[in-house]
């Protein structure tokens, strides 16, 4: 069973920045695919970005690529989101999540087995 906990959400003003992090719990976290997700009001879950357990490799949603970076560091079992140039739409509450694969990962929500309790990031224009 792994445990995830979301912290660092917020209210920033547009072009400002904030890191999310997750904590987890479990032996076997390193080797999961851990991902965030998010999801504004009335619209559909959607991924944001991923990481693979077996090499580090990141994946982005083209509307955060070269804004966003994940990152993990299996010491401190956490995954981060560092959220840079923050536009209104990226306004929603960001979930992260974990996928009992290794070498994989998936843009489908319903495809991941562990889920954090989300935090809320709103971006003012």
């Amino acid at each position: 069973q792994v445990q995830l906990v979301e912290s660092g959400g917020g209210l920033v003003q547009a072009g400002g920045s904030l890191k999310l992090s997750c904590a987890a719990s479990g032996r076997t976290f390193s080797r999961y695919t851990m991902a965030w997700f998010r999801q504004a009001p009335r619209q559909e879950r959607e991924f944001v970005a991923a990481i693979l357990g077996i090499n580090d490799s990141t994946y982005y949603a083209d509307s955060v690529k070269g804004r966003f970076t994940i990152v993990r560091d299996n010491a401190k079992i956490t995954v981060y989101l560092q959220m840079n140039n923050l536009k209104p739409e990226d306004t929603a509450v960001y979930y992260c999540a974990a996928q009992r694969t290794t070498g994989y990962y998936s843009r489908r929500y319903e495809q991941y087995d562990y889920w954090g309790q989300g935090t809320q990031v709103t971006v003012s224009s």
